[in-house]
């Protein structure tokens, strides 16, 4: 059994190497090329008529949610430990360079998630129960007349849910008990029942949840993150030159730091840029498709903003109190401990205090996770076979909470990153193959009298 597992996490670590960092860095290059980078030249439209209409109670179109608890839904999942952890490793192994390739392939990511939403949207339906349901699924099925590929992607995310929400809850009740000693069978029970409370009433009550929740774990995190930068104002040039000048150059070895060379900076700040937002993987897609809107490429701009949030905002803030605080150059910090970083530099900053912020963070944004990720099984497994069958299958997932809090099942962990992968590449090959319908659909908006050239005039 240990060759077996020895195997797969061979395997596992080679995929998410090189290979799939590939498949992303094309498929983010090429959608932004095709798309001219438009949202570059409309990203005040974009600002304007997505986070600037967050309290607008006006409605567009049809859908089951609101455009912004499909964000917040699709965030939820997004932002997590990537977000904390993430980050640290990334600068840790690449030196602060790596933040400059972060914020580079998530400027070009914002084209993938848009891609993503616009066919998630194009090609929604409503399942019996009147709700929209949409997602890689339909559109490999239905864009490309492919329903093999289509059940083999849905089947997928479905048994990758289950060692995802273990390998969650497992860090949840981990940072529980070394932070606050409590034990994981309380953790486990009591994460199983907030979960469980939510996702048991549906997209209407999680959208509801994430649009309250989401904003208040991300101003608690990034509150702290930016009253450490006013803290140390006075370094933003050099924190800036910094990272701007190791991205070109590499970044030799000071305090406890080994040194890395510039292309240690782009592989590390590529890999935790896209795997913190997500694009490509196609799971955001499933929540964006039940928003309501007048038409796919405006559900999109929403996906672009999800990126430029998740990477842009929270990973630079991230990233700002680390280099900041300067523990990327603490003798103490090794491979092995790589990921704590960001809980050094809010303890430097804040005292006992700013680790508890850090831990209690992830902690929210780990449930917050947990509570889509459920929803993106349960869709799955209602596609393939029906929604008595993704009742039970959101019971599965949640009783895996409580499994994976305890630490069971950790064999099944192994085989994560593996159906990681077999999910990405049938939505990467989709989004490239329907690549035009894209494109049509987004100058359509651009160019019609009913949607951007009437917001526009409605401006004025």
């Amino acid at each position: 059994m240990e060759g077996f597992i020895s195997i797969v996490t061979s395997i596992s670590n080679w995929l998410w190497g090189l290979p799939i960092l590939l498949v992303l860095i094309f498929g983010s290059v090429f959608m932004a090329v095709k798309l001219k980078f438009f949202y570059f030249r409309h990203f005040g439209y974009i600002f304007r008529n997505t986070l600037g209409q967050m309290f607008s109670k006006e409605s567009r179109g049809e859908g089951t949610i609101s455009p912004i608890q499909a964000l917040t839904s699709a965030l939820a999942c997004a932002v997590g430990a990537g977000n904390i952890v993430g980050v640290s490793v990334a600068i840790f192994a690449g030196g602060p360079g790596a933040v400059f390739w972060m914020w580079f392939i998530a400027l070009l990511g914002m084209a993938l998630k848009y891609s993503e939403v616009v066919l998630a949207l194009k090609y929604r339906e409503k399942n019996k129960l009147g709700e929209f349901v949409g997602g890689p699924t339909y559109y490999i099925a239905k864009g490309l007349n492919m329903k093999w590929l289509g059940v083999f992607f849905a089947f997928s995310l479905m048994i990758e849910i289950i060692p995802s929400t273990m390998v969650q809850a497992n860090s949840v009740s981990a940072a529980a008990l070394e932070v606050f000693n409590i034990s994981p069978v309380i953790t486990g029970i009591a994460t199983l029942l907030v979960v469980g409370t939510v996702v048991i009433g549906g997209i209407k009550r999680i959208g509801s949840f994430t649009e309250k929740f989401v904003p208040l774990m991300s101003v608690i995190y990034i509150g702290g993150a930016l009253i450490i930068v006013v803290m140390n104002i006075g370094q933003v040039p050099a924190v800036l030159g910094l990272i701007f000048g190791s991205a070109f150059t590499g970044t030799a070895a000071v305090g406890g730091f080994a040194g890395a060379a510039v292309s240690a900076a782009i592989r590390n700040g590529f890999a935790r840029g896209l795997y913190s937002n997500e694009a490509g993987l196609g799971t955001a897609p499933i929540a964006h498709a039940t928003a309501t809107t007048d038409h796919p490429a405006r559900q999109g701009l929403w996906g672009i903003m999800e990126v430029f949030l998740d990477t842009i905002v929270i990973c630079t803030a991230t990233a700002f109190a680390i280099l900041m605080t300067g523990v990327w150059q603490s003798p103490d910090i090794t491979g092995a401990n790589s990921g704590t970083m960001t809980t050094l530099a809010f303890t430097e900053a804040f005292g006992k205090i700013g680790g508890s912020i850090v831990t209690i963070s992830l902690l929210l944004f780990v449930i917050s996770t947990l509570i889509v990720l459920i929803y993106y099984g349960e869709k799955q497994a209602e596609y393939l076979f029906g929604l008595k069958f993704a009742k039970v299958m959101k019971f599965v997932y949640v009783g895996g909470i409580y499994i994976g809090a305890i630490g069971g099942a950790q064999v099944l962990w192994n085989f994560l990153d593996i159906t990681l992968a077999m999910i990405l590449v049938p939505n990467m090959l989709a989004v490239f193959l329907l690549r035009n319908e894209v494109v049509e659909l987004t100058n359509e908006f651009f160019t019609s009298d009913k949607y951007y050239l009437k917001d526009i005039q409605t401006k004025k």
